[in-house]
C-alpha cells in the first residue's frame, strides 16, 4: 500500500512547478524558530512522516527528482525507519559521514534553479547563508514560498488556548522590572527598540503562559516590540485573551495588537528607530522588512538565564514534587514486573499519570523517552504504539523525563536494572557515567568559565577507555518555560557564554551501544557563588534534583571516596526531603533505595 507522504511530495511538487520552484527547503519549525513548534507548523513532520514529539530535529529537501530529510546522530534510526517508503531518503546532519545541505543543494541543482523556503519559517541568519552560497553557485533564492499554503488542506489551525498570569509572588519579579532590564539592554547594544520572536523570551518577559500551545512547555506564540518611549506591544491572536489577562496587560501599559500584524508592523517603524533583533531567532520574512535593524539581541536570554533567589527557593518545591512522583512511579515498575505485563508505552503513561496528579504540574517538561535495552541506545527515543515493546525478561531500563511545575521545570534521567543481577559490563559502563555526572556535580572554577571548558569531567571516564557519547552534557533550564534554554551550554563545541550565579544546567552524560542498551544519568545543577579571595570569584554547583540511582549497577571497586561520599550524602538528602511527603509504604520502598553499601 502506498504510503499518504508520498502523495503530499507530488502535491508538493506540483505545487513547485506552479510557482517556479525548482527546489524547495523546508524547515521544521515556525517564525519564532521554537524547538518544539505548534501542530499548524509541523508541516515538515506532515509531509515526510519523519516525526517527534521531542523537538524539530530534521529539515527537507525537494527537486523535480529527489527527496531528502537532514538530521542529527540521536534521530539517524528512527529517520531511516520512519521515512521507509515515503519517497524520502535520511541524510546526515552531522558525524563522520555528515552531508552539508547547503553544499549538496548547490551541488545537484543547475545553473538558474529558484529554491524556494517559506521566509517565515526560517531565520534570518538562516536564510542570508543560503543566499550567499546559492547566488554564489548560481542559483536564485526565493524567501516566499509558503508551500503548505498550497498543499495542506486539513492543516490545524494556530493555537488558541487561553492566557494565564504566573503568579509573581512565584516568579520574584514584575513584568515592569523585566522590561525596565530588557531596555537597558537595548541601549547598551546602541538600539532605541527590540522586537521579540522567541517564545520563551516573551513568556519570561510578560509573566504570562498558556498550556497545551506548544506541546510540554507552557509558551504561546506571539511577538513583542518596546521602544525607548515606552511603546510596548504583543502581537497576539486575541481570542487567547482572558478579561483578566487583558487587564494584566493593561496594567503594563502594553497594547495588544493581532499575531499576523507584526511583519506589517516591522514595515512600518521609522528608519530612524534602531531596531534589536537576534538573528538566529528572527524570520527572515519580519528581519528583511524592518527599515533599521541591528543584530544582537543575545542579552534577553541571558537575562531570562539567570533565576532569582525566589525561583530557586520555588525549584526546591518543584523538585520535591518530582522526586515524590518518581518514587511513586518506580516503586509501581518493581511491583509490576515481575507479572511480566509492563511495556514501555505502560510506563511512560504511568509517569505522566504520577506527575500530572500534583495540581501544580501543568504537563511533562517533553515526550518521557522510556527505553528498554537496545531502545536505550537510541539516544532520543520516544515509545509510540508501532515501537512499544514489552519490559520483560532482563535488561536495563533508561527513563528520561520532566516536568512543568508551575514552581519549575525539571528533567531527570535514571537507568535502572531490572530482571536479575545486571552484567559486569553493564555495571561498568554505568559506573563510568555516573562517575562522569558526579566529577561535573562536583566542579569548582573561577568566574567566567564556559561550559566547554568543564564538558571534560563528564567525559573522562569514557574517553580513558576509548568509549563516547556525542550529544551535550548539560543544557540551561527554563523556569517553567522551556526545558532546554540557552545561552549556556556544556558541550565539547565552544559556547561563548560563561556559567553565572543563578544558571541552572542539566548534568547528563551517557553511554549507548546499539541493539544492546543505553545508560544516561541526569541530575540538575544550579550554578552558586563557592568562595570570593585575592584570585577572584569561584562557583560550585547545587544539585537539584531528588532521586536516588540504581544501586545494583555500580561497580564499587572503582568508586574512589570522594564519590562514594557524595553518593552517601546525595541519597541522605533525597531521603530527608522527600520522606515527609510520602506514605509508610513508599518511605520504605526509598528507604531501601537510598541505603548505601
Amino acid at each position: 500500500m502506498e504510503k499518504i507522504e508520498k502523495k503530499r511530495l507530488e502535491a508538493l511538487r506540483s505545487a513547485m512547478a506552479e510557482n517556479g520552484i525548482d527546489c524547495c527547503i523546508i524547515n521544521s519549525t515556525d517564525p519564532h524558530q521554537s524547538e518544539i513548534p505548534p501542530a499548524h507548523w509541523r508541516g515538515r513532520e506532515w509531509l515526510t512522516g519523519f516525526k517527534s514529539e521531542n523537538g524539530t530535529n530534521g529539515i527537507a529537501v525537494v527537486t523535480k527528482d529527489h527527496a531528502y530529510v537532514w538530521t542529527d546522530n540521536r534521530f539517524f534510526i528512527q529517520a531511516r525507519q520512519q521515512l521507509d517508503g515515503t519517497g524520502f531518503e535520511m541524510m546526515p546532519l552531522d558525524g563522520p559521514e555528515a552531508v552539508d545541505l547547503i553544499e549538496h543543494v548547490a551541488k545537484i541543482m543547475p545553473e538558474g534553479s529558484v529554491v524556494g523556503i517559506d521566509g517565515m519559517t526560517f531565520s534570518s541568519t538562516d536564510a542570508e547563508n543560503m543566499r550567499e552560497a546559492f547566488e554564489e553557485a548560481g542559483l536564485n533564492f526565493a524567501t516566499d514560498f509558503p508551500m503548505f499554503d498550497f498543499i495542506w488542506q486539513d492543516r490545524p489551525s494556530q493555537p488558541l488556548n487561553p492566557l494565564f498570569i504566573h503568579d509573581e509572588e512565584i516568579v520574584g519579579e514584575t513584568v515592569d522590572s523585566k522590561i525596565s532590564r530588557i531596555m537597558k539592554e537595548v541601549e547598551k547594544e546602541g538600539a532605541d527598540a527590540i522586537l521579540m520572536s522567541a517564545l520563551d523570551d516573551i513568556a519570561w518577559a510578560t509573566n504570562l503562559r498558556a498550556a497545551e500551545d506548544v506541546a510540554f512547555s507552557p509558551m504561546f506564540p506571539a511577538f513583542l516590540y518596546l521602544d525607548k518611549e515606552d511603546n510596548r506591544i504583543i502581537f497576539i491572536k486575541e481570542e487567547k485573551l482572558t478579561e483578566e489577562t487583558r487587564d494584566f496587560l493593561k496594567k503594563y501599559h502594553i497594547e495588544i495588537r493581532g499575531y499576523d500584524e507584526a511583519p506589517g508592523f516591522a514595515e512600518t517603524l521609522s528608519p530612524a528607530t534602531c531596531v534589536l533583533i537576534d538573528p538566529t531567532l528572527t524570520a527572515v520574512a519580519i528581519a528583511e522588512g524592518i527599515p533599521t535593524a541591528i543584530e544582537g539581541g543575545k542579552s534577553v536570554a541571558k537575562l531570562k538565564s539567570v533565576k532569582n533567589d525566589t525561583m530557586l527557593r520555588h525549584w526546591r518545591t518543584a523538585m520535591e514534587k518530582d522526586g515524590v512522583a518518581l518514587v511513586r512511579l518506580f516503586k509501581w515498575i518493581d511491583e509490576e514486573f515481575p507479572k511480566g505485563e509492563l511495556t514501555e508505552m505502560s510506563i511512560a503513561r504511568k509517569l505522566r499519570e504520577c506527575r500530572l496528579s500534583d495540581p501544580d504540574c501543568v504537563d511533562e517538561s517533553f515526550a518521557a523517552i522510556v527505553g528498554w535495552n537496545g531502545h536505550g541506545a537510541i539516544v532520543h527515543y520516544e515509545p509510540t504504539d508501532e515501537t512499544d515493546v514489552p519490559v520483560t525478561g532482563r535488561g536495563l531500563l533508561l527513563i528520561d523525563s520532566g516536568g512543568q511545575y508551575l514552581q519549575g521545570t525539571t528533567d531527570i534521567t535514571r537507568t535502572i536494572a531490572l530482571g536479575g543481577e545486571p552484567t559486569q559490563e553493564q555495571k561498568h559502563d554505568f559506573t563510568l557515567v555516573l562517575k562522569g555526572m558526579i566529577a561535573l556535580a562536583r566542579a569548582t572554577f573561577p568566574k567566567g568559565t564556559r561550559g566547554a571548558q568543564l564538558d571534560i569531567l563528564a567525559r573522562q571516564f569514557l574517553w580513558n577507555e576509548g568509549k563516547a557519547y556525542y550529544h551535550g552534557t548539560g543544557h540551561g533550564v527554563g523556569f517553567f518555560i522551556n526545558c532546554h534554554e540557552g545561552p549556556a551550554q556544556i558541550r565539547m563545541n565552544e559556547i561563548p557564554v560563561a556559567l553565572e550565579p543563578g544558571m541552572v544546567m542539566s548534568d547528563e552524560p551517557g553511554l549507548y551501544i546499539e541493539d544492546k542498551y543505553g545508560i544516561r544519568c541526569e541530575n540538575m545543577l544550579a550554578v552558586e557563588l563557592w568562595k570570593s579571595n585575592e584570585f577572584g570569584d569561584f562557583y560550585r554547583f547545587r544539585n537539584l534534583t531528588l532521586f536516588p540511582f540504581d544501586k545494583s549497577l555500580i561497580e564499587w571497586g572503582i568508586i574512589t571516596p570522594e564519590e562514594k561520599e557524595w553518593l552517601e550524602d546525595y541519597h541522605k538528602e533525597v531521603y530527608e526531603r522527600l520522606s515527609p511527603l510520602l506514605s509508610e509504604e513508599e518511605k520504605e520502598w526509598l528507604s531501601k533505595q537510598c541505603i548505601m553499601l
